[in-house]
């Protein structure tokens, strides 16, 4: 156990974002998403077992767990035990204090602070595992921590950030630890005082019905779906719907919905990482579209428009191709159509 706590302090103070184990392999660790392998010797079961101990869980009974873990010196970590092939693994994440804000993350600051000024309504952060969703939260929630005073409700599979009370008050509850549910947390979160709710993944019917509820109701919900653009995510919201509920849903989602950003993280031509981010906000026209569910329109709309706020996904990669922040290659490979990117990067679009 002692050289995973080693593991533990190396790799996070190097800038990994991820740390990896498994047994009868090298620990690695993930540095700008490329995976790395640790200058170490293989861990033997011995010490994974001892790790799924500390963490409170029997190897010999439950194949798979996800858990917030405390370190020695502390630091909280989100980890994920899993088993392959009959061996022992993990996978180690910081949860993290200091969160960056909307400048350093290359986020839409105007865009985010129109959308989080509101007093109700429901913000989307989509984009698939590894786009960065739980930071851009993170992120909106410490702005509006730091402007308004707010009781801000969060609940988590698990905790990522731990937010420290300035003019809000924050009541961070963690699926496993404080509740055993994120349809029944949501639902007594109603009845603790919030302003504003933060549901870490919109996952099944009962997720998405109270958080169109709760929004109606004078909230603001924030939460993300895994999906990979502002259609998407309203086709897979409104597929969550009960087919008998579907109209009055897609009323209430067109009448409450503040907007959708979609976002990626991509090799940048720096080394690094760079951000590009799809935002559909929804207002005028977009309403009935989405009442409608008229997808074309909004994905149409949304590669030719020049309103502020909205942005397709095709639009912020010829620009950040353009302007050098990742290789036109790399834009490509990421577009929804190659051919499309190309004509945007000639000027057509």
């Amino acid at each position: 156990m002692p050289a995973i706590f080693d593991f533990v302090h190396s790799a996070f103070s190097t800038g990994a974002t991820d740390l990896l184990l498994a047994e009868d392999q090298s620990p690695r660790v993930r540095i700008n998403g490329e995976i790395l392998v640790f200058d170490h010797d293989p861990l033997d079961r011995a010490c994974l077992e001892d790790f799924w101990r500390d963490c409170n869980i029997d190897s010999s009974t439950t194949y798979e767990a996800d858990l917030s873990w405390i370190a020695p010196d502390g630091s909280r970590l989100r980890v994920n035990l899993y088993q392959s092939l009959g061996k022992l693994c993990a996978v180690l994440r910081p949860i993290k204090h200091l969160v960056p804000d909307f400048a350093e993350l290359g986020l839409p600051q105007d865009l985010l602070v129109n959308w989080l000024s509101h007093r109700s309504g429901l913000i989307v952060v989509s984009g698939p595992t590894g786009a960065g969703k739980s930071t851009t939260i993170a992120s909106c929630l410490d702005w509006i921590n730091h402007h308004y005073r707010r009781h801000i409700v969060t609940i988590e599979d698990p905790v990522e950030y731990v937010f420290e009370n300035d003019l809000s008050h924050f009541s961070q509850r963690e699926l496993g630890g404080d509740t055993m549910s994120f349809p029944h947390a949501l639902r007594t979160a109603l009845r603790q005082s919030p302003d504003i709710i933060f549901l870490g993944e919109i996952r099944d019917e009962d997720t998405a019905q109270v958080a169109l509820r709760a929004a109606e109701t004078g909230h603001l919900v924030l939460s993300t779906l895994h999906s990979p653009g502002a259609t998407e995510t309203l086709e897979r919201l409104i597929n969550l719907y009960p087919a008998d509920q579907r109209d009055s849903s897609l009323q209430l989602l067109s009448s409450h919905l503040i907007g959708i950003l979609t976002q990626r993280l991509l090799p940048s031509t720096s080394g690094t990482l760079h951000l590009v981010c799809e935002s559909l906000q929804n207002e005028a026209a977009v309403r009935e579209w989405i009442r409608n569910r008229q997808h074309a329109e909004i994905r149409d709309f949304l590669n030719r428009t020049e309103t502020p706020g909205n942005v397709s996904m095709l639009r912020a990669l010829a620009h950040s191709a353009i302007h050098g922040f990742i290789s036109p290659a790399t834009a490509r490979a990421a577009a929804p159509n190659s051919q499309d990117l190309d004509r945007a990067l000639r000027g057509y679009v």
